[in-house]
């Protein structure tokens, strides 16, 4: 317990428990809630099954889909160095073009919608950190995904115990000890739980990204090979152990997929956008992954204070010499002791149900032997599940390569353009780091996506036309300095 005299957020090393593996199979993901659940500030626009909702979350399915896609891109780009890398009969046709066209379109709206979604949801449960529980109640409200709002109402699955529980004296769970999908207040039943599944099978969908290059004759790199597998494992990590900072993955990366689908949607109709516009997509492409994987990480090494109601011996009610208690009465007192503290320990560690009887009927027996009532502060931790902290460290792992390449590419460009600019002008830091970023960026992008330059991008991945000016444009720069690299 930690002595305070209002919440706070503390920073603590994580139990070496937690980093068990493989993690404990429990506790399942709870399916989204039902869509008539009017309760909830923003119902979900259809009911996923629960046994569908389950059954993708099964490790075969991402492993499985992850090694075919791996293996068939791999033979794919065998195929066309083969064929010196020329273009498919098919995307030569207008059903491919229509096809890239409608491809990028409906990924630019589901991205949109999901950001859309996963915002209302942030908005309706996180509190103001200006409000009494302050940050501790804003990092409460993003570090547990389940239970009723507020400060200490949380429901988190215990290992030691194998069950869900509280701090609260009434928590919100089912008759079976679950958490209910019928709560409102938390991430995961107000959107996360929804958006998130929907988000992680998009996962599966996105790969037609890696056909569309290969049918225009182009090599997939490894690395966008890696990306897209890798972003099939993270997501199916964070929503199978129903890791807290995954919300971040589905909020950032769909809002900046809607504006990159938008923007290859936009070329793919030969419209030129500012260089501005694709300087400033490319780097917030590249930020996600060094923010995102920061974000997740710091959850491990968070947690903070919540008050706790326990009872106290009144030291003005303590009899006098002369008025020792008999034994039969000193007995009672003793009985009540030993069931308030009985009570606390459950309250605190015990199953969530157990916790609430002990709690009440040792405030009871306290009450009777002259105890009070007085607020404590337990600590809590941020991540409870060797699950949780599996998925967190997932994704830190599937980020750093390209976390690394960015950092690479950020120093090598800073370093030549800060050369560049001593033989020529002065530069402020700012400038060159702004320049270095940009390269940096742009060079992660190229590795990833399979790009062979700034201007060719849309053309390699997303213009459905693959004939005329714009393919020899591309081809030029393939051919030129850029691909030396």
């Amino acid at each position: 317990m930690a002595s305070a005299a209002t919440p706070v957020v503390l920073a603590s090393l994580p139990e070496q428990s937690l980093f068990s593996f493989p993690p404990v199979n429990i506790p399942f993901a709870q399916p989204a809630p039902a869509s008539d659940n009017t309760d909830l500030a923003w119902p979900p626009l259809f009911t996923i099954p629960s046994d569908i909702f389950n059954a993708v979350l099964d490790p075969k399915v991402p492993i499985t889909i992850a090694a075919v896609y791996a293996v068939t891109v791999k033979l794919l780009n065998r195929y066309n160095r083969a064929n010196n890398k020329k273009p498919w009969a098919i995307s030569k046709t207008r059903a491919f073009s229509v096809f890239v066209i409608l491809h990028n379109v409906f990924l630019a709206v589901y991205s949109a919608w999901t950001c859309l979604g996963m915002f209302r949801t942030l908005k309706a449960i996180v509190p103001s950190y200006s409000g009494p529980d302050g940050l501790a109640g804003v990092a409460d409200s993003l570090c547990q995904m389940s239970g009723a709002p507020g400060l200490g109402e949380a429901v988190f699955f215990d290992q030691g115990t194998g069950a869900w529980t509280s701090l609260s004296a009434q928590p919100a769970l089912t008759a079976e000890g679950l958490t209910s999908p019928a709560t409102p207040g938390r991430m995961w039943n107000e959107g996360l739980a929804f958006y998130g599944w929907i988000f992680y099978l998009s996962k599966f969908y996105e790969v037609l990204d890696t056909l569309i290059i290969l049918a225009k004759g182009k090599p997939s790199s490894t690395l966008q090979t890696y990306h897209h597998a890798g972003a099939m494992m993270a997501m199916w990590a964070g929503i199978r152990y129903m890791a807290a900072p995954i919300w971040v993955f589905v909020l950032v990366n769909s809002g900046i997929h809607a504006m990159m689908y938008t923007y290859y949607t936009v070329t793919a109709f030969r419209i030129k956008v500012p260089v501005a516009i694709k300087r400033t997509l490319t780097t917030l492409q590249i930020t996600q992954f060094v923010f995102g994987g920061s974000y997740a990480m710091i959850h491990s090494f968070v947690s903070y204070t919540i008050p706790v109601t326990v009872a106290v011996a009144v030291a003005e009610s303590a009899p006098a010499p002369e008025d020792v208690p008999t034994s039969s009465t000193a007995s009672a007192v003793e009985a009540a002791a030993s069931g308030l503290l009985g009570g606390i320990k459950s309250l605190v560690l015990g199953a969530a149900d157990q916790a609430a009887d002990a709690s009440a009927s040792a405030f009871a027996g306290a009450a009777e032997a002259g105890f009070h009532t007085e607020t404590t502060f337990v600590t809590q931790q941020c991540v409870t599940t060797d699950g949780a902290t599996f998925a967190i460290w997932l994704n830190v792992l599937y980020l750093a390569p390209l976390t690394y390449l960015f950092a690479r590419f950020f120093v090598t460009s800073y370093l030549r353009r800060g050369k560049a600019v001593t033989a020529k002008r002065r530069m402020s830091s700012i400038e060159i780091a702004e320049k270095a970023g940009w390269d940096a960026a742009r060079g992660v992008e190229r590795e990833v996506y399979g790009a062979v330059s700034e201007d060719a991008i849309e053309e390699e991945m997303h213009s459905p036309k693959v004939n005329g000016k714009a393919n020899g444009k591309a081809n030029g720069k393939v051919n030129g300095k850029t691909k030396s690299r």
